[in-house]
């Protein structure tokens, strides 16, 4: 049984004899019915009352027929509503994509590339999820999303990925803070002073821990948050300094950033998993974020 003898079924139901659903299905009638002795043959039932439809007149189904005509109608149409989604799909007027990114690019990078896809592709939905990078590749290892911004460290065999951007962290810190002084800052000095840091999952906060323990030094973490606009707070207001990607930092903040010595840079790359296919709308997303890198 396929999905062209149910139709055939449907359409003989529909026309009430076999010379009508032939031309309907632009059939020679001969093919029609043997297309559905097959079917009944397959079955091991009758699904035409035959003799009705003799004089072209009005034939009807039989029992076992009225229950695969309703099966058939359900099928058929849902086979139409299928094609139609994934037409759709092709088009990209229709689609979701799910994305999970650190959450500095997601505030600082991302936005105004959002608002510019979604006035190119208005009809695809986009569900953004953020948090820190270990969220995000842990997200995309379950498959709870279909691409994520991950670090070049957390890159894996199974992943494909493209290099999305490359960012300079810096040392952020209030306009009266001693470290202004110096033309860039040392991971030693940088130690020497309270920090307001991301809490763990962060790539950076890991990235700064492992620094001091080669450097044998105990990082003296005064506040945890993981809200960015806070962290500025804090230190504008002198309480601590911090390291955050370059783009965080702009001349609204009243903030000073300073680059590491030696300068320190972290890759960041646009994954997805290799097995797992990616949609029309995911990849014409990853397009256009490499388009306006």
């Amino acid at each position: 049984m396929d999905i062209k003898q149910l139709n055939h079924l449907l359409q003989l139901s529909e026309a009430g004899s076999f010379t009508r659903a032939a031309k309907r299905l632009n059939l020679a009638q001969p093919a029609l019915s043997q297309s559905i002795k097959r079917l009944e043959s397959e079955l091991g039932v009758t699904l035409v009352n035959r003799s009705q439809g003799m004089a072209d007149r009005q034939l009807t189904l039989t029992a076992e027929g009225q229950l695969l005509l309703g099966h058939a109608r359900s099928i058929v149409q849902q086979l139409e509503q299928a094609k139609q989604q994934i037409r759709a799909m092709a088009n990209l007027t229709r689609g979701e994509v799910r994305i999970a990114v650190p959450g500095m690019l997601g505030s600082f990078y991302l936005p105004s590339r959002l608002m510019a896809f979604r006035h190119r592709y208005p009809d695809l939905k986009l569900s953004l999820f953020e948090g820190g990078t270990r969220d995000a590749l842990r997200m995309l290892e379950q498959e709870e999303v279909d691409i994520a911004v991950i670090t070049a460290q957390d890159l894996k065999p199974e992943f494909d990925s493209c290099l999305l951007v490359r960012q300079q962290m810096v040392v952020a810190m209030g306009q009266e803070h001693p470290l202004v002084q110096q033309r860039n800052v040392s991971l030693e000095d940088f130690f020497e002073h309270e920090l307001v840091m991301f809490k763990p999952g962060y790539f950076h906060r890991e990235w700064i821990l492992g620094r001091a323990k080669e450097l044998n030094k105990q990082p003296n973490i005064a506040f945890e948050t993981n809200l960015i606009n806070l962290i500025k707070q804090v230190v504008t207001q002198g309480f601590a300094i911090t390291s955050v990607l370059e783009m965080v930092i702009n001349e609204r903040d009243n903030i000073v950033a300073r680059p590491f010595s030696p300068p320190v840079y972290l890759d960041l790359h646009i994954s997805w998993k290799k097995d797992r296919p990616v949609s029309l709308a995911d990849r014409a997303f990853v397009d256009f974020l490499l388009e306006s890198r």
